[in-house]
């Protein structure tokens, strides 16, 4: 199971939000690329980034920054937030991304999405970010209603091969996975999913194990990694190398 660091990026800076509210933004670290780098040196095969001035505009504001990643991390980046248009896919794919996280489109306009596949490929995972259940869109500042697992089977339909699945309520907040709507999105869809929200401490990832469930494809562990509450070589070492 893979063990997925995330760095959120805004004004170029790594920063964690807490459930993704911009008011409520602690900045890490000024050069990404050297936490990247050190994700890397730790032997963490896949770095999730977002751009959350991207999420938050509509439209990729931190190439820059994700190109300094890619110079430092040597594994699999996938890249998301405020991907509108090819244009956007293009930059980011210049500038070093290995995957893109579609997540507005993906809810906004299927058509785009079957776009996306035929134009480029397999290279697409859609990011499903519910909050009671619904999915949350815009930088999670707007929530639709439509159910995320509606959402995740039109995609499984499509074409897409994965999603990234957060709980809104726990990202950031270091209170835990919610277990139950991770198994519910589970017997929804076959493909792969990532879970991402609330990992706080080591006992949080060794439920999501304990599911042994062959759809879960890895973690993605944000703000606790930043605080210290879980140590990125231990985890590597435990789940990502067992």
């Amino acid at each position: 199971m893979l063990i997925i660091p995330a760095i959120d990026l805004i004004d170029g800076k790594c920063v964690r939000l807490d459930q993704g509210k911009a008011d409520k933004k602690t900045v890490y670290s000024n050069n990404p690329s050297d936490i990247a780098e050190n994700f890397s040196f730790a032997g963490a095969k896949r770095l999730h980034v977002v751009d959350l001035d991207g999420a938050f505009k509509g439209s990729p504001e931190n190439i820059k920054a994700l190109s300094a990643i890619r110079k430092n991390f040597k594994g699999i980046i996938e890249f998301g937030g405020g991907i509108r248009t090819f244009g956007d896919i293009e930059k980011i794919l210049s500038a070093g991304a290995d995957r893109i996280i579609l997540g507005t489109m993906a809810y906004k306009s299927h058509d785009f999405v079957k776009e996306c596949i035929n134009k480029y490929g397999d290279i697409f995972i859609v990011g499903i970010d519910a909050k009671n259940g619904y999915v949350a869109v815009k930088g999670w500042v707007e929530t639709t209603k439509i159910k995320a697992v509606d959402l995740a089977c039109d995609m499984e339909f499509l074409g897409i091969k994965k999603i990234i699945f957060t709980d809104i309520a726990r990202d950031g907040m270091l209170k835990g996975p919610n277990i139950e709507s991770l198994k519910k999105m589970l017997k929804s869809v076959s493909i792969k999913i990532i879970s991402s929200g609330g990992i706080s401490k080591i006992d949080d990832i060794r439920k999501i194990a304990e599911l042994k469930h062959p759809a879960v494809e890895g973690i993605i562990i944000g703000k606790a990694l930043y605080t210290g509450a879980i140590d990125i070589n231990e985890v590597i070492k435990c789940w990502q190398n067992e």
